[in-house]
């Protein structure tokens, strides 16, 4: 799963990475957590061109009666999103990509769970395969809302977890924001392509554990606590 995610790369990068018109106004996150307004990038008009826009973490599906559903809705699984009623229109027509240059995972038992951080070398800039979704308040104001695919955790990463989110290759971006790739089939190979067996982690400290804290301290490494890779 992925429940805690970190974007502190400079919006200027942001903008080379993912082919941005304009550099993205977006302070820097080390404890991303769900409910808040998270970055996302999709395409939009004729010209496809991509976009960043902000949308709450937790997908709300279009025909829901309460937004609250969100909360349940962080993660997608990959191996059934096709299927569910809650993710199936936007597999097909509103992918996104996250971006994000690390993770959180909790490992250990219940009263005792170790916190890591999750990530590539020199905490490059990836993205996560995602979802939107659009809801409409009964009141009528719009809600703009996304999701996360995990997948099976890759064989190093299982101490941790048995799942892990889907990172998907540069090489992939353009064909899964494509809105005129609709059939799931063809989109299944960016999910079997994931990034996740080449990330390395480490132990950090509790701070993470409380939502409030953002500051760099939440993805620093314990000093006497090695990682496992």
């Amino acid at each position: 799963m992925c429940g805690r995610f970190a974007l502190s790369t400079p919006p200027t990068e942001i903008a080379e990475n993912f082919g941005l018109d304009e550099v993205p106004r977006l302070e820097p996150r080390f404890n991303v957590a769900p409910g808040q307004r998270i970055a996302s990038i999709s395409q939009s008009g004729e010209d496809r061109r991509s976009v960043l826009s902000l949308r709450r973490w937790g997908l709300v599906p279009s025909w829901a009666k309460d937004e609250k559903i969100g909360n349940r809705l962080i993660n997608a699984r990959a191996e059934t999103v096709a299927e569910k009623p809650a993710f199936r229109s936007a597999l097909r027509r509103r992918r996104c990509l996250v971006p994000a240059d690390g993770f959180y995972e909790w490992s250990g038992s219940k009263g005792a769970k170790q916190a890591y951080f999750l990530g590539f070398e020199g905490r490059a800039l990836f993205a996560f395969a995602g979802l939107w979704e659009q809801w409409t308040h009964p009141d009528g104001a719009p809600l703009e809302s996304c999701t996360l695919l995990t997948t099976a955790a890759a064989e190093q990463l299982r101490v941790l977890h048995d799942r892990m989110p889907v990172i998907v290759d540069p090489a992939d971006y353009g064909l899964w924001l494509n809105p005129d790739v609709q059939t799931p089939d063809l989109v299944s190979p960016v999910i079997d392509r994931n990034l996740g067996g080449a990330l390395d982690f480490y132990p950090v400290s509790n701070l993470v554990n409380d939502v409030r804290r953002d500051d760099p301290r939440c993805a620093e490494a314990i000093a006497d606590q090695p990682g496992l890779f």
